[in-house]
């Protein structure tokens, strides 16, 4: 699933494309991509057509384009394998080719394909921000935390909210209530950086620690932004079709056996929440009250 650094790498590849473009019709070929509006996919194209897009913002994982009275937005979630796409408006149609939007002055479309179907897009009204005081969000997401590269971002709530939970802290990163956008990948990579183990338990954490590992987040998903995020496969690319080249960067993710690029030792993977944690068994040394 995309995370912060490719979300924000497709969010600012629609700013140049969609900001203050009216949509002349929109339409949508798998009910599914749309399966959260509750209104239904006709009632999507309806209320999406006459509208002007604005500036597209992002939180997380998430991201929204505003609409020309500001109460509402198109709020989309990629999933696994989804796709917002520009280009020529006669192009040939992709294969999972979801929900369509035309604009009034015949330029390049704009297009949701997503081969798996487990993104989805919706038009939701705008709330009060409960991070940033003036700003509005898509109330379905009212209740992500904001993430680590917001300036709405306060580290030491996030420090005292670490200290409170009784947990480890690669869940405590994976927690969209209490960080939002960092997941799987740049969680292990962050904690490659800070030399310390997934199940390092919060409670017990100092506050340069946490500090060690916003930092640590912070510069992984720059250093990952700056080469357009990370792809493995073909199921994520930017609004121009392009893969991301951060996967050549990793220090830890998917490197299982392979030499840490700071001390040699083979890097080790653990069974984690269903899925991988891999790590430095002499950087990243297990605690001895480790938590899951």
């Amino acid at each position: 699933m995309p995370e912060l650094p490719e979300v924000e790498v497709v969010r600012r590849g629609l700013e140049s494309w969609t900001t203050g473009r009216a949509v002349a019709s929109a339409e949508v070929l798998h009910p599914r991509s749309v399966r959260r509006h509750e209104a239904g996919p006709a009632d999507f194209a309806a209320r999406l057509a006459g509208r002007t897009m604005q500036a597209p913002r992002r939180r997380g994982k998430y991201l929204w384009i505003p609409l020309d009275d500001k109460s509402g937005a198109v709020l989309a979630h990629l999933g696994m394998s989804g796709h917002l796409l520009v280009g020529e408006p006669d192009r040939e149609r992709e294969k999972h080719l979801r929900v369509r939007a035309v604009f009034t002055d015949g330029g390049h479309d704009l297009r949701f394909v997503d081969q798996r179907t487990f993104g989805h897009l919706m038009l939701t009204d705008l709330v009060p921000d409960a991070f940033d005081a003036g700003a509005l969000v898509p109330e379905p997401i009212v209740h992500i935390a904001a993430d680590p590269l917001e300036d709405a971002f306060d580290a030491e709530a996030f420090f005292r909210a670490l200290r409170r939970r009784k947990t480890g802290i690669k869940r405590a990163l994976l927690d969209q209530s209490l960080i939002s956008g960092v997941g799987n990948i740049y969680a292990d990579e962050a904690l490659w950086r800070a030399r310390l183990h997934w199940a390092r338990p919060t409670d017990t954490m100092t506050r340069a620690e946490a500090t060690r590992v916003l930092e640590a987040a912070r510069d992984v998903m720059g250093a990952a932004l700056a080469v357009g995020g990370t792809s493995f496969d073909s199921l994520y690319v930017n609004v121009n079709g392009e893969s991301g080249y951060f996967e050549r960067s990793l220090d830890a993710y998917g490197r299982r056996d392979e030499p840490c690029r700071r001390c040699g030792a083979p890097i080790r993977r653990d069974e984690f929440m269903n899925r991988s944690s891999y790590s430095c068994p002499v950087c990243q040394p297990r605690p001895r009250r480790a938590r899951h």
